[in-house]
């Protein structure tokens, strides 16, 4: 099942809004066939792996990270189920089931129904983990919030004269480089784009580029900024309002940007939830949050980060004008603090990477709900 999970992640940023899925067969205590999901709309591990094993997958046993799909209304590939009953695959070890409504369950019971011993929840948390991004996109329809921050270890993103680079060190952002591989969307502010002018695309590893979205309420990026001149095969959105000048609009999308016009939540800022049900309507399951502090609290308030990843470096900055981690109104007492759940921390060269699941408070947030309404 390591193995299954190995394999899986190689599918990462080809296969979205599809999950990560790694097969292997196994005869006599032997793996006599391997594969993963390759790319969206291509062929299912499971598929592929009993392509390769042949006649020889006749009372051997299937290792599989997530429940083998079946047949239902849109599905665009053949159903793996029928694929395994028809193969001779005596025994499927599963990690956990696909939150997929349409498929929860239904897997499994394909397969005992036709005979095949079925056991499950091998390696279960591991394998939800590597799927967390699918199980947000299949159970809500909404995309998975991660929300990346380098800062200093008095909690600084950047001086008090805007220096930000750079705090976090060459492994940390390399692995930033694979998490935009990874994501389907990356997103940052317009204060980024004036105070870096970054890229936003994958240069220190292997991948595809990611789809790139500037908040710019008002349309104030320069023309002559990085993000608008790239050779990417992944677009540029701005993410902005009925603030922004027609003819500013019409500059932006001759540079190959496509402009989406959002409502506003409040003076001066593009309504978050509103930009994630447009992300949604495109197919759009992640989103990598890499802007500032004044992003960070927008998306907190709102309640829309569903995780977030702090590289802490060893150095002090100091100074009270240095922007924080995260901005806005704060909070007014520790006791209504957002607090992690599931955290881990480890080592990223000589920073320390801090990941975990916010936990919002779910009464707030209900009244919050309808209100809205």
């Amino acid at each position: 099942m390591r193995r299954a999970l190995e394999l899986a992640e190689l599918g990462s940023g080809r296969v979205n809004p599809n999950p990560l899925v790694g097969a292997v067969v196994v005869r006599q205590g032997s793996i006599v066939a391997e594969a993963y999901h390759r790319a969206y709309g291509g062929a299912h591990a499971e598929a592929l792996a009993l392509r390769r094993v042949g006649s020889a997958a006749q009372g051997a046993e299937l290792y599989v990270n997530l429940e083998p799909c079946v047949a239902f209304p849109g599905k665009q590939t053949p159903p793996c189920t029928e694929q395994i009953i028809a193969s001779g695959i005596a025994r499927v070890i599963i990690a956990t089931r696909d939150p997929t409504p349409q498929v929860s369950g239904r897997g499994v019971e394909r397969l005992r129904a036709a005979g095949i011993e079925v056991h499950e929840g091998i390696l279960q948390q591991e394998a939800e983990r590597l799927n967390e991004i699918h199980r947000k996109y299949a159970t809500t329809g909404h995309p998975f919030v991660l929300l990346k921050l380098a800062l200093s270890a008095d909690g600084k993103i950047a001086t008090s004269k805007g220096d930000s680079r750079w705090i976090s060190s060459e492994l940390s952002r390399q692995e930033v480089h694979r998490l935009r591989n990874r994501y389907a969307a990356v997103l940052v502010g317009l204060g980024t784009v004036l105070q870096d002018d970054p890229r936003l695309t994958v240069r220190l590893s292997q991948g595809r580029d990611p789809l790139r979205i500037v908040l710019d309420s008002q349309g104030r990026i320069p023309l002559d900024a990085k993000i608008l001149h790239l050779n990417s095969s992944a677009k540029t959105i701005i993410a902005t309002t009925d603030a922004l000048p027609t003819g500013k609009a019409a500059r932006l999308s001759s540079l190959a940007a496509e402009v989406w016009r959002l409502p506003a939540a409040e003076p001066g800022r593009v309504n978050l939830r509103s930009l994630l049900q447009k992300l949604a309507e495109q197919r759009i399951d992640s989103l990598l949050v890499e802007g500032g502090s004044t992003v960070a609290g927008s998306f907190f308030a709102a309640e829309l980060v569903d995780k977030v990843l702090f590289f802490i470096a060893p150095l002090i900055v100091g100074g009270r004008q240095a922007p924080g981690a995260v901005g806005g109104a704060g909070l007014p007492q520790i006791a209504a603090a957002v607090r992690l759940k599931g955290f881990s921390v480890g080592p990223s060269g000589p920073d320390f990477a801090l990941q975990g699941y916010p936990e919002y408070d779910q009464e707030k947030g209900e009244k919050e709900e309808v209100k809205r309404k």
